[in-house]
C-alpha cells in the first residue's frame, strides 16, 4: 500500500510540474520526454515538423537525411532536417539529464541547457584533435554580423568519443545554473558538472561566463527549458530523460 501511495503522488507530482499528464515521473525521479502514447506533450508548441518512429536509419539513397518507420519511442526532426527546436514545458535548474541521438552523414544538431548552453552533436568521428564545435565540445560564442562567426574556441571535448553516423549515441549531462541574488545579480556561473559522450568523459567542472553561440549576448537565468536544435540537419532522439540535480554535500 506504501509504494501504490508513492507512485501516486509521483504520478500528481509530474501532472503538477508539467502541466501535461502524458508525461511520467518515474520511481528514482527521471522525467521520460520521450515515450508515451504522446511523447510530445513535454515539450513546447509549436513542435513543427518532428514525429515519433519505431527506428530511424541513414537513408541509403541519400547518406546525409534519415529514414524513418512509423512508430513510437523515437522523435525525429521531419523528413528534411529543418524544423523547429524542441523546448521542454517545464524549466530546469540543476539538472541530470540522459539522452540518446543519432545523425546521417555530416549533420548537426545540439543540446542546449537553459536554451543557453550548447553541448554540441556533429558528425566527428575519427576528427584527430577535436574542436569546440564536433561532438560533445560545448560550442563556442559566435556573432551573426556581418556573417555568422566564432569569436572564441569554446570547450573541446577532452577525447573524440564519436561513433560513426548512423549509430546511436549517448549523453549524459550534469549542469548546474547561474545563481542571482535578490537584485539578479549574477553571484555564479552556470557550469557543466560532467559531460560523457558514449560513456566517456568530455567535460569535468567547466564554469560558463556567458551562454554559447550568438546567444552569449543574451540574459541569463536560474532556470530554463532543455532545447533539443532541430534546424541544422536531420537528428533523431531516443529514451530523453531529465531529473533534478542536487550537489553533494562536503563532510
Amino acid at each position: 500500500m506504501e509504494r501504490s501511495w508513492k507512485m501516486v503522488s509521483l504520478a500528481l507530482a509530474a501532472i503538477i510540474l508539467i502541466g501535461m499528464p502524458a508525461v511520467t515521473l518515474a520511481d528514482d525521479g527521471w522525467i521520460e520526454l520521450s515515450r508515451g502514447s504522446n511523447p510530445l506533450a513535454g515539450w513546447r508548441n509549436p513542435t513543427g515538423d518532428w514525429f515519433t518512429a519505431s527506428s530511424v536509419r541513414i537513408d541509403p539513397k541519400n547518406p546525409q537525411r534519415l529514414r524513418a518507420k512509423p512508430g513510437e519511442g523515437i522523435l525525429v526532426n521531419g523528413l528534411d532536417g529543418d524544423t523547429t527546436n524542441l523546448l521542454t514545458r517545464r524549466d530546469f535548474q540543476d539538472v541530470e539529464v540522459h539522452l540518446e541521438f543519432l545523425i546521417p552523414h555530416r549533420s548537426n544538431s545540439g543540446v542546449k541547457l537553459e536554451g543557453l548552453y550548447e553541448v554540441q552533436i556533429f558528425d566527428s568521428y575519427g576528427v584527430q584533435n577535436p574542436a569546440g564545435t564536433d561532438c560533445g565540445g560545448i560550442y563556442p560564442r559566435a556573432e551573426r554580423k556581418p556573417v555568422y562567426h566564432h569569436i572564441d574556441r569554446g570547450f573541446p571535448p577532452l577525447v573524440n568519443a564519436a561513433r560513426p553516423a548512423g549509430e546511436w549515441q549517448t549523453f549524459d549531462i550534469i549542469f548546474q545554473a547561474p545563481r542571482f541574488d535578490a537584485r539578479h545579480h549574477k553571484t555564479r556561473n552556470a557550469r557543466f558538472v560532467k559531460v560523457l559522450l558514449n560513456g566517456k568523459l568530455v567535460h569535468e567542472n567547466v564554469e560558463m561566463r556567458w551562454p554559447t553561440g550568438h546567444a552569449w549576448r543574451e540574459p541569463e537565468a536560474a532556470a530554463g527549458p532543455l532545447l533539443l536544435q532541430a534546424d541544422h540537419g536531420p537528428v533523431a532522439f531516443r529514451n530523453v530523460r531529465v531529473r533534478a540535480y542536487e550537489e553533494p554535500r562536503t563532510k
